[in-house]
């Protein structure tokens, strides 16, 4: 899904990101709220594993909110203030009996190649059903952008959701990109 938001761009530029896990819902711009089914349940007798997904783009930044049976989570990158933590490179943490993994990278690219990768994102995540953009007044090239994905349980280890956003600054030529996933999921 791709929408214009009709705000003001506010994270201007790309080393004000910062990440947080377990920050409480903030409000968003756009929300997209899946429900996916990670198949049988290895920790029920019946019944398969269901996770629902809530996509919330901020701005220009994004939180992803977990929620099923055996837990959930928060994940937000924004430019929050009073947080003076740059955007890891990478983390792994526990959250119950998950396994959480987030990863990031920015990319300092060309005007030219930017604007087609930032064509080239904005149609791949557009019609996917577990997608969601947000194009910002001004550029063409200023974007959120979301992709939800799952993998069913295989071998009673559990479910896995992994997610991709990109964070595009025009001006600085500079795209975000971060990959998370969460596993053992039941």
């Amino acid at each position: 899904m791709l929408r214009t938001l009709e705000t003001a761009f506010i994270d201007t530029r790309a080393g004000d990101l910062a990440w947080r896990l377990g920050k409480e819902p903030l409000p968003a711009l756009a929300v997209v709220n899946l429900e996916l089914d990670l198949g049988p349940s290895p920790s029920r007798a019946t019944g398969n594993c269901r996770i629902e997904v809530q996509m919330r783009l901020l701005g220009a930044s994004h939180q992803v909110l977990l929620n099923a049976s055996d837990g959930g989570c928060s994940e937000t990158v924004a430019c929050m203030p009073g947080s003076r933590t740059p955007l890891p490179l990478g983390v792994a943490e526990r959250i119950g009996d998950w396994e959480y993994e987030f990863a990031a990278r920015v990319e300092t690219l060309s005007r030219g190649s930017f604007a087609g990768r930032a064509q080239e994102l904005l149609a791949l995540v557009a019609d996917h059903p577990h997608g969601l953009a947000g194009r910002f007044p001004g550029d063409p090239n200023a974007f959120t952008a979301m992709l939800v994905q799952r993998n069913p349980d295989s071998g009673g280890s559990g479910g896995e959701v992994h997610w991709r956003t990109w964070h595009a600054y025009p001006t600085e030529g500079r795209l975000v990109t971060t990959r998370s996933r969460v596993t053992g999921l039941r």
